[in-house]
Formats: structure tokens, sequence, C-alpha cells
């Protein structure tokens, strides 16, 4: 009642209806599909900037021996994904629509979540899959003359991510049979190369460096970087190295992509939903323009009483979401981290990609290098092929998650915290909203698209550490509402907790870092 009662009067969105939360099907192969889908729908999304563009880079120049950062991230993503997806199971509400119930209203946490989710208006990975295409219809990777052509690619490109969120009855059947299919597929690729061609040296040092915790970059005293211990260096000379920030904001775009990343995580609340776990069922979904018709979406969430009955049914879906991310997301995470950051490490060495080249993303320099790796001519000429296809399985889906993404969460902030909508909108015409908001970032999209379409690199540099930014702070604001406006009984444990404030304190410490050492200098003419 007390946290009914601080909804009304600090959010002005109506209290949460009441209905039964259903039973879980049981966790057993024979249920697969049932419990299938979140994660990997997730996972789908984030094997993109960070796995496929980051991760190369990063091990392209300094080896493994980061990798330990990729994990932090994504063990820290792990328990804000369960935070999510745990008040999402309770009332069928995206984590968005419970900031909009706190003090002070839906105006500031509408207006807090615009600003930190302005990565998500620069397009970064389509101008990516732009790139990729036109290295296709050159047999080259693109340079600056070429970009003409990587403009105009960019384009067809975000009006073709658009297209498959159209049909499908729920938006989220479609994203789940893409994401699903681009798991299989890129995963399936790297896999295959790695275990074909990539040295055991090379896989060891990959491996081995998801668990180095405490290995930095420091200068080697000719200009360049190479990764020590820190621990090992301490007690070897007695003092503790000093870390380079010559690429710190290399290294927070790294770890800002690993696993997801920014607002992106939160939208997992809203797929849970959609895939009607919990009492998701009892709430809807955002139905597609075609197809979608016995579709809807209610306005607030729906919560059940507090029985030994429904607390039992309560625990068999929290079994679903710990299932979802803690034996899938998270796997496949490190998957999608290490398989790239492999092939990376064993071909960019062989790649002809000049200066003038230089922001075309890693993925193209790792593609040149399989083609000219020594393999014969027909063989080469496959695998760059094979692997310019798998660069666009990871491009394209993903752009077409953020386009999905930010449409979903404007859809339901609107949705949920517009009373003039809450009156006059059946739960039907939720598609309305949906699609103005995606027909209208489109075109935003197609303006950014020229901007940028010299320097792609840029963007995704951008938009991982502005991400770092916005998961920092919800982390914080996603535990408060989680034991502020959830009962007792299905509040966070104290392991729960802990490590969503490690995450808010692990991203915004990134952000600090990146801030004092790169943007502060710049901002007052003391560094370049």
């Amino acid at each position: 009642m007390e946290a009914t009662t601080n909804m009304t009067q600090a959010g002005a969105i109506p209290p949460w209806d009441k209905a039964e939360l259903p039973e879980p099907r049981p966790l057993s192969w024979r249920n697969w599909t049932s419990f299938i889908g979140p994660g990997i729908v997730m996972m789908g999304i984030q094997i993109g900037g960070g796995e496929w563009l980051l991760g190369p880079t990063v091990t392209a120049k300094y080896g493994g021996g980061l990798m330990w950062i990729a994990t932090i991230a994504i063990l820290c993503q792990v328990f804000y994904n369960l935070e999510c997806g745990r008040y999402a199971l309770y009332c069928g509400e995206p984590v968005l629509t419970g900031f909009m119930r706190c003090r002070p209203g839906p105006p500031f946490w509408l207006g807090l979540m615009l600003l930190l989710n302005l990565s998500a208006l620069v397009p970064g990975l389509s101008t990516h899959g732009a790139a990729i295409i036109a290295s296709l219809i050159l047999d080259r990777p693109p340079t600056l003359d070429d970009r003409w052509l990587v403009t105009a690619l960019a384009y067809a490109c975000l009006f073709g991510v658009a297209l498959p969120v159209l049909i499908g009855g729920k938006v989220y059947n479609v994203l789940q049979v893409v994401m699903t299919a681009k798991v299989i597929i890129v995963l399936g690729f790297c896999l295959t190369i790695g275990i074909l061609f990539v040295s055991p040296a090379s896989w060891w040092n990959v491996l081995s460096g998801f668990v180095k915790f405490g290995h930095v970059p420091v200068s080697d005293g000719q200009g360049g970087e190479v990764v020590v211990s820190g621990l090992g260096h301490y007690w070897g000379t007695g003092e503790w190295p000093v870390v380079s920030m010559t690429s710190i904001v290399v290294l927070g775009a790294f770890a800002g992509y690993a696993g997801g990343g920014g607002l992106a995580n939160s939208t997992y609340s809203s797929f849970v939903r959609d895939k009607g776990w919990g009492m998701g069922s009892q709430v809807g979904a955002i139905p597609s323009a075609v197809g979608g018709h016995a579709v809807a979406l209610s306005h607030v969430g729906k919560v059940f009483d507090l029985t030994p009955e429904n607390l039992r049914r309560w625990k068999g879906w929290w079994r679903y979401v710990i299932t979802d991310q803690v034996f899938i997301w998270a796997p496949g995470c490190f998957m999608g981290m290490a398989l790239p950051a492999l092939i990376s490490m064993q071909f960019s060495q062989y790649s002809t990609i000049t200066g003038e080249q230089a922001s075309v993303a890693q993925a193209l320099i790792t593609a040149d290098g399989i083609r000219n790796a020594g393999f014969s001519p027909v063989v080469a000429q496959i695998l760059w092929l094979a692997a310019l296809f798998t660069g666009l399985m990871v491009m394209l889906p993903s752009q077409m998650s953020i386009v999905d993404d930010f449409s979903r969460r404007w859809t339901d902030a609107i949705w949920t915290a517009n009373r003039r909508v809450r009156d006059t909108m059946r739960p039907h015409q939720v598609k309305y909203i949906y699609y103005a908001i995606l027909g209208s970032y489109v075109l935003w999209s197609f303006v950014c698209a020229y901007f940028f379409s010299a320097v792609p690199r840029l963007m995704t540099d951008f938009i991982a550490n502005f991400n770092n930014l916005a998961l920092g702070v919800t982390s914080f604001q996603l535990l408060w509402i989680n034991h502020r406006l959830l009962p007792k009984a299905v509040r966070p444990r104290w392991h729960h907790s802990l490590g969503v404030l490690c995450c808010g304190t692990f991203y915004l410490g990134l952000t600090w870092l990146v801030f004092a050492y790169k943007i502060w200098p710049l901002m007052t003419g003391r560094g370049a």
C-alpha cells in the first residue's frame, strides 16, 4: 500500500492493476521454446559494436591481456539485467516506467532518459554495414573517395532494417527470429575459422586474458604501449605501474560495448514483458503494423497478490530469468567477444589497408587480412566474402535492434506517462505511436549517416563511452525502484544489490576516466 500511494503522488501514473500470476511451464528441454527468448535476442543485439568492432581493435593492439575488462563488464551487466527482469516479472512494465513512478515525476525522468539516450541518435552500425557492402561491390575496403557510395548504402541500410519490424504479430517475435539466426551464423562462422585456422597460442592468449585481472597498458618508452601485470610490476619494482591513458577512449568504448551497454540493457525488461513471462502475459506487447491486430498493450502494469501459491509461481518465473541470463546470455557474450578477437589477432597482421583507410572498422581489416593470409586464390576469395557477409549479419540486425530499442523505449514512456494518451488511445493502438517514432528516427538517422559516413569508428567510440554514463546512472536508479516499489518478498537479495552497485560504480568510473584524461584537457586547451 505504501508503494502504491507513493507512486500515485510522486509519479502521476495510475497505480498497478491486479491480476493472477500465471503458472510457469517447467524448465525442461521439452519446453525449451518457453524459456529461450529475451536472452538470445539481447545476445543477438549485442554481438555488434563491442564484439565485432572494439574487441578485435583491442586485441590487435594489446593481445588478450585486457580481455578481463570484458569479464567485469559482462558480469556487472548480468546483475543489471536480472534486476530489469525482476521488475518486469512482477508488474509487466519496463523499468523506464518504474523510473517515472518515482519523484520528482515523469517529466524529469523523461528528460534525463532522453539525455542519456543521445548516443542512440548516432547510427554507427548502419554506416559500418554500408562500408561492408561497399567492400563487396568494390572488392576492396572503401576509401574516403568512396564516401558517396558508403553514404548512399547507409541510407539503404537504414531503410532496410526498419522493414522487418513491420510484420509478425508482435514486434518481439521478429526480433527473436532475426537475432537467433544472427547468433547461429556469426558464432558459427567465427568458431569454424577459429578451429581451422587460429593457432593454439592465440586461443590461449585471448581465453586466458579474460582472467588476467589487473593487467594494464603502460608506455614502452618509445611512443608505444605494452601490457603488464599491475601486481607483478609491483612485486618486481616496488612501485605500481603508471597506467597509460593514451587509448582510454578505446578501452572505455570496449567496456561499453562488451555485453550490451547504455540504456539497451534496460530493454531486457520490455522483452521479458513481450515474451509473456511472469506478469508480462497479463499486460500484452507492442503489435506489428501487419498481422498484429489481435495484440494489445495495457497502459499500466499488473501485479499479483503475495499469496503462498503466487510466491511459489514467482520462484518458477525467476528461474526463467536466471537461466536466461546466466546460462544463455552471459556465455554467449563471452563467445561473441572472444571469437572475433581471435580471428583479428590471427589475421590482422596480413591486411594491406593503408593509412588513408584508417577509419574503417577492424572487422574489415580482419577480412582483408584473411584474404591476404596466403590461402589459395579461390579459398581466399571465399573466406573474404564469408567474412564480409558475417560482418553484415553483425551490423545490420544490430542496427535494426537499435531502431526498435529507441522506438520501443519512448513508446512505452509515452504510452504510460501521458494522461491524454492513456485516456484516448485503446490498447491495440500503441503501434501508431511506435511506428511514428520509428519513422522519425529513421529520417533523423539519414542526416547523421551523411555527416558521420567518413568516420564510422568515431561514431562507435562516442556511442560506447556515452553508454557508460547511461548504464552507470541507471544502475543506481534501478536498484532504488526495485527496493522501493517492489514488495519485500520479491525484492533483490544483498548479493544482487551488490552486483548492481558494482555495475554502476564500474561504468561511472570509466566515464570519469575518459572525461578527466581526454575530454577535460580538450575543453581547457591542455591536451589533444
